[in-house]
């Protein structure tokens, strides 16, 4: 593994993030155990800069898989490619990780196919070690490797959920969104936006969750509403940057969009 390709899933900038509790505490002592993360929470909820930041407090390269419904044993640990007429072996993103002594973080686990979780089950207890059958070799994790997977409960159905045997190897971390003082500063943070938009996009972010018993299923996150506040501070309208940045994204239904509609005016 060259230098370059280690250097460059370094997280060399800090990246923003407003801890809620004691997530980077117990992500630290995981990590110094040696004890595999599972982070739980809805779309856009800040698992993913979580992630990023504490991959940048501990110095380590950072190796991201959005998982999905094709992504396969091969595509995680690696395959024979041909080159000018030969079969080279390359290796795949977990392989990659536990080489150099990365974090790696499967996104969205249970949308992988099942026998993903196959391969991470010796990496995710005390052997952490991972077998490439493809080359008859069984790689012993570095201390420095760290697994890490998310998954969002609300979307899950009985087919896709985690096997208790996949589950009692990780520390769970659950994730929400944040308060409203709290998510507020994150908006204005990461958009520029003024304080008062913050605060009256977070409020209609607030209304838009309150529609899950009404078959919204899942309301506006906090991804939403920064690009939302960045639509505004470039020129476009507050009532079109929400619709366009929040209610139509969220859901193609005609009644609940005219709910979000009327959401979106009374605040703006």
């Amino acid at each position: 593994m060259s230098i370059e390709s280690f250097s460059e899933h370094l997280i060399l900038k800090e990246p923003f993030y407003l801890p809620q509790g004691q997530e980077l505490a117990i992500a630290r002592a995981a990590y110094n155990n040696k004890i595999p993360l599972l982070l739980k929470g809805p779309t856009g909820c800040g698992k993913t800069r979580f992630m990023q930041h504490l991959a940048w407090e501990l110095a380590r390269p950072l190796i991201t898989v959005s998982c999905h419904d094709d992504l396969s044993t091969s595509d995680l640990v690696g395959r024979y490619l041909l080159k000018g007429g030969e079969a080279v072996w390359m290796d795949g993103p977990l392989t990659t990780a536990v080489r150099v002594g990365a974090i790696c973080y499967l996104d969205e686990i249970v949308e992988a196919r099942k026998d993903t979780m196959v391969v991470i089950h010796p990496l995710a207890d005390d052997r952490r070690e991972l077998p490439i059958d493809k080359l008859g070799q069984l790689l012993t994790a570095p201390d420095e490797f760290m697994l890490a997977v998310s998954y969002n409960p609300g979307y899950q159905s009985i087919m896709k959920d985690l096997k208790q045997s996949t589950r009692q190897r990780f520390l769970s971390v659950e994730f929400n969104y944040p308060p409203p003082e709290l998510e507020s500063e994150i908006v204005r943070r990461e958009s520029g936006a003024a304080a008062d938009l913050a605060k009256d996009l977070v409020r209609l972010a607030g209304m838009t969750r309150g529609l899950k018993d009404a078959g919204l299923q899942e309301g506006a996150s906090t991804r939403l509403l920064i690009h939302a506040a960045r639509l505004i501070k470039d020129g476009v309208d507050k009532r079109t940057a929400c619709q366009t940045a929040i209610t139509e994204t969220l859901t193609d239904n005609q009644e609940l969009l005219t709910s979000l509609h009327e959401m979106a005016t009374a605040i703006f």
